[in-house]
C-alpha cells in the first residue's frame, strides 16, 4: 500500500439531477421522479473516490465567488477531503444538469465555469505535492494548461500520471506524451480515433481496439490504455504487455452517473498500490458497479471495504 498521497486536479460541480421515466425528447417537459441537488464534478468524484479507498488526497479544486461555492468547503469535510484544495476564482462555479431514465442511461450537460481558470501559476504553487503523490490524477473539466503544467511535474519526479479526458476534446501532444495511463469510454475511444485520423467505425469492437486503436494512442505516450464498456466491462491494453478483458459485474442498476468516475480513481490508486494490472481492474470494477445501485454519485461512490465484500460474493 501507497503511504504518498494522490493528487487530483479536481474540478467542482454543483450538480442538479432528475430521476425521469424516459429521456426527454426535443422540446418535450416532463415529470421527475426526484430531483437532487449535490455536489459533484468529475475531479471532485476523482477525489472522494481515492479517499474512500483509504489514500491521503491532495489536489486544486476551484470555486467561483458565488452561492453556489458555498456548497463546497462542507462537502470536502464530508468527504474527509482537505480544505486547503479549495481556490477561489472571480466567475461562476461550475454546475451541471444530468438526466437519469429508469434503465440507469444517463444525458449530462456541464458548465465548468471557474474551473477552467485554473492557471499553471495554481499548479506550479502545489508542485511540492505532486512530486510527492503517488498518482496525478486529471479530467477534462479542466484547461489544457495546468494539466500540461501538472504532468510535467509529475513526470519530472517519476510520478506516474492518469488522465480521463471527459468532457472529451481532442488531446494535446505534449499531454498525452505526459500521460501514463488514459481512460476513455467507448464514445471517446470513437472520437479519439477521429481526432488521431483512425477510422473511427468499429474503432471501439474490443478486437480492433486492442489491435489498432489502443497501439495508435499508446504510440504518442500512455503505458496503459484503457476502454471502459458500461455494463460489458473493461478492456486495458499495456503498451508491453498483454491485453486484459474485464468482464462486468452485474448489479441492480439504478444510475449510471459517476461509475466512471469510480472506476478511473480505483484503477489508479490499485495501480499506485503496485497490485497487478487484472487485480485492479477487477476492484474498478467492482467500484464502478457499485457506484450504479444508488441514486446521485457523492453517496454512491464506496468504500473499499463495500468492494471488497462484492468481490467476495464471486
Amino acid at each position: 500500500m501507497t503511504d504518498r498521497p494522490v493528487f487530483v486536479l479536481a474540478s467542482f460541480v454543483v450538480a442538479c439531477s432528475a430521476k425521469v421515466r424516459r429521456l426527454p425528447r426535443a422540446g418535450e417537459a416532463l415529470a421527475a421522479d426526484i430531483v437532487t441537488i449535490e455536489p459533484g464534478g468529475k475531479g471532485f468524484n476523482l477525489a472522494i473516490m481515492a479517499r474512500r479507498l483509504g489514500v491521503t488526497v491532495n489536489g486544486v479544486l476551484a470555486i467561483g465567488s458565488d452561492l453556489p461555492a458555498t456548497f463546497a468547503a462542507p462537502a470536502l469535510a464530508r468527504a474527509d477531503l482537505p480544505h486547503d484544495m479549495l481556490i477561489e476564482i472571480a466567475g461562476p462555479t461550475g454546475s451541471g444538469v444530468c438526466f437519469t431514465d429508469t434503465q440507469g442511461e444517463t444525458r449530462v450537460a456541464i458548465a465548468s465555469g471557474v474551473n477552467l481558470a485554473v492557471t499553471r501559476d495554481h499548479i506550479r504553487e502545489r508542485s511540492a505535492a505532486i512530486a510527492g503523490s503517488a498518482l496525478t490524477m486529471a479530467q477534462f473539466e479542466t484547461a489544457d494548461d495546468p494539466i500540461a503544467e501538472a504532468f510535467e511535474i509529475a513526470r519530472r519526479a517519476g510520478v506516474p500520471t492518469l488522465l480521463n479526458p471527459s468532457p472529451f476534446r481532442p488531446i494535446k501532444p505534449d499531454i498525452l506524451r505526459r500521460t501514463d495511463i488514459l481512460i476513455v469510454n467507448e464514445t471517446e475511444a470513437g472520437d479519439f480515433a477521429a481526432a488521431i485520423g483512425c477510422d473511427p467505425t468499429g474503432a471501439t469492437d474490443p478486437a480492433r481496439f486492442i489491435a489498432e486503436l489502443a497501439p495508435a494512442i499508446a504510440a504518442r505516450g500512455p503505458e496503459l490504455v484503457v476502454m471502459t464498456r458500461g455494463a460489458a466491462g473493461a478492456i486495458a491494453v499495456p503498451s508491453n504487455g498483454k491485453a486484459i478483458s474485464q468482464a462486468g459485474i452485474a448489479v441492480d442498476t439504478v444510475d449510471t452517473l459517476g461509475a466512471g468516475d469510480a472506476f478511473a480513481a480505483t484503477l489508479g490508486v490499485g495501480l499506485a498500490r503496485k497490485n497487478g494490472l487484472a487485480e485492479a481492474l477487477r476492484h474498478a470494477a467492482a467500484a464502478g458497479a457499485l457506484t450504479t445501485t444508488r441514486h446521485g454519485v457523492f453517496d454512491a461512490l464506496p468504500t473499499q471495504e463495500a468492494i471488497n465484500t462484492l468481490l467476495a460474493r464471486g
